[in-house]
This record gives C-alpha cells, structure tokens and sequence, in this order.
C-alpha cells in the first residue's frame, strides 16, 4: 500500500473527512483492521486565508510547495491537495516534488463523465467559481459546460464557507439557501451540482436536491485510495 501524502487544515473541518474517508475506503477494500498510510501536514488555515483575500497566491503556492516537499521527504508516495481553492496552485505544488499530484478536479471529472453527465453546476468559493484554474481543467480535460450561480449567490455561498462552515457552524437557514442556489442552477440546466468546497458536504451533502451532488471530498479520497491500492501504481 502506497503512503498518501495529505495537504490538509484548509480547512481542519474537511480534513476530518478526508481521514475518515481514506480509512474507510481502505478498511472496505481490504477488509479486517486495514487502515490507510497516510501522511498529513496541517497548515494554519489563518495564513493561507489572509493570503487568499490579499490575491498572494505565488507566495501560497511557495508555502504548500514547502509542505509538499516535507511530505515527499517523510515518505509519501503521491499527494492531496485537500480542498479545492489551493488547486489555483497545484502547478507550483507539483512541480515541487517528484511524487504525483492527484488533482481534485480530475477525480470529479472522470465521475461527472462516467455518469454521462454534460452541463454541471459548481458551487465552492468565489475564487473556486470565478477564476478559471478549476472551470477551465473540467472544461478542456472533461468536455463539461460549467454553469456557476449569479453574482449574489456567489457571494451567498462563499460568506457562508468562510463565516460558517470553516468554523464548524451548521446553521438549517443555510442549508436552505444552499438548496435555494443548487435549484436556480438546475433551472440553468445543470443536471447535476459540483460541490467543489470541501466543507460543502457538510452542510448538503445528505439532502435531498433538485439535482444530483458531487462531493469532491468523497470523489478525491475515493481516487486516492484506489491510487494508494493501486498494484502497478
């Protein structure tokens, strides 16, 4: 079994479900008392934030570069970027080290495909569903339209990540507005919804929706144990 290097604290809420999903995966493949290898490198969530909001994302990147590279010396055989906003940097990570980087918006991709979805909403950060590093991957790799929600339920959904969901709060009027935005984007034609933060799950990943979700935490870790069990690698 490979050693899975894990980028995580961004935020710690989600990396709790990366580790109990790598586990979990590894223990159903495997059966009896299997857990995975994992090596984990939790950043102080503050910082990599307030570089985000200064638009600092070469010095980001130079800090999870670093925490690659220390991931990679303590053995890790390949690496996780354990949230979907730090993928804008997953160039500057992987070219840190010489272990693969499975990129998130791969392991999303390659399901939304499988499953002959076409035109898919996302939801995640403003940076995630503004910027084109994540768009534009499931677009030219995956040949998916990508519809994101109108100005004010961009700002909607990332208030409620950074105040909310990063910091443990469930609130149910949330949970509402989320659904409110994933039928707004259904009604756009989206036939299924990206739910490309990895604290989103947290909020709506057990509801009932207008259209089928994808939780990338569950897809990611998914790929990554299949990666991690891998016989050729």
């Amino acid at each position: 079994m490979r050693c899975i290097g894990v980028l995580g604290g961004m935020s710690w809420e989600s990396t709790v479900s990366y580790y109990q999903s790598l586990n979990r995966g590894v223990r159903a493949r495997l059966g009896g008392l299997h857990s995975a290898r994992i090596l984990l490198h939790s950043v102080d969530f503050a910082v990599i934030e307030q570089l985000q909001a200064q638009g600092q994302w070469q010095e980001a990147g130079r800090e999870l570069a670093a925490v690659a590279r220390s991931l990679e010396a303590g053995g890790a055989d390949f690496l996780l970027i354990a949230t979907n906003t730090m993928h804008k940097v997953a160039h500057d990570v992987a070219a840190a080290v010489s272990i693969p980087l499975l990129h998130i918006a791969d392991a999303t991709g390659e399901r939304l495909v499988a499953d002959g979805v076409r035109r898919v909403g996302l939801l995640g950060t403003r940076f995630t569903m503004e910027q084109a590093f994540y768009r534009a991957r499931l677009e030219e790799q995956f040949g998916l339209g990508v519809v994101v929600p109108g100005e004010a339920d961009r700002e909607r959904v990332h208030r409620i990540i950074y105040d909310e969901l990063c910091l443990g709060e469930i609130k149910e009027a949330s949970r509402q507005a989320y659904l409110e935005v994933i039928a707004r984007l259904a009604e756009e034609g989206a036939e299924a919804v990206i739910l490309g933060c990895t604290e989103i799950a947290l909020l709506v990943g057990e509801c009932a929706a207008a259209v089928p979700l994808y939780d990338t935490t569950a897809l990611h870790a998914e790929a990554a144990v299949s990666w991690a069990l891998s016989p050729d690698g």
